[in-house]
């Protein structure tokens, strides 16, 4: 069966994130997908709370239908690395990327770079993407700044023969699947999702509108003077 997953997502526990894990879930039902990977920045602290809540299980099984990859998109010595179907810890940023990609296998997740290229949103350049032992590459997302960076993302991917991945990189509910990835697996699980993804898969590739795109650039204007949003009250 076809499941439709957007594996790059935020919640408010990002600092420029605005959408609790509840808002988030809802619009991803409203269009049609069947999980998302929750990938805030340096941290799992949604994981923990959505398991807290009964919105997703720490044995990886999906909930009501709807299936919450554990994951973190960490800030590494050379760029943004996500970690998709674990949980690290929260003292990664600033370390290096080859140092994070193995933190990363050590905990049984994927090391998929997002946004590559992308000199405005800490992407991992090409020298050292070339000496990081990745599992997949995300070739297309959705607020990247210039096009141009999704292409060259999909002919290095082509190059050294990388599964590829499509996602929205949503900082808002609104902003979820505007891109994703299409998983053909049998087994609707972590483990399942997870062994697909490093496989041949269709993309949905959307780019973000106007007013998302421009919302996500506001909140990374105002993320250092953001509160932190009170949750389990």
């Amino acid at each position: 069966m076809s499941y439709h997953f957007d594996l790059h997502c935020h919640s408010f526990f990002s600092a420029d994130g605005v959408s609790s894990p509840e808002a988030l879930i809802a619009a991803a039902r409203r269009k049609g997908l069947h999980g998302f990977a929750m990938t805030d920045h340096n941290t799992c602290e949604a994981v923990d709370y959505m398991i807290s809540k009964g919105l997703m299980r720490a044995d990886g099984q999906p909930v009501d239908g709807f299936l919450v990859i554990p994951g973190v998109e960490v800030t590494t010595d050379e760029g943004h690395l996500l970690c998709l179907g674990a949980v690290l810890p929260n003292n990664l940023k600033g370390r290096p990327a080859r140092e994070v990609c193995d933190r990363i296998h050590e905990a049984g997740g994927l090391a998929v770079p997002p946004h590559p290229y992308d000199i405005f949103r800490a992407g991992i350049r090409r020298a050292v993407l070339d000496t990081l032992p990745i599992d997949a590459l995300e070739v297309f997302n959705a607020a990247t700044t210039l096009d141009r960076y999704n292409k060259k993302a999909f002919k290095y991917a082509q190059e050294r023969g990388l599964p590829m991945t499509s996602s929205s990189d949503a900082h808002h509910e609104a902003a979820v699947g505007a891109a994703y990835t299409i998983l053909d697996t049998a087994d609707f699980t972590v483990k399942g999702v997870l062994q697909q993804i490093v496989r041949p898969n269709q993309l949905n590739q959307t780019y973000l509108k106007a007013r998302d795109k421009f919302r996500k650039t506001w909140n990374n204007w105002l993320r250092l003077k953001k509160k932190r949003p009170k949750v389990g009250v």
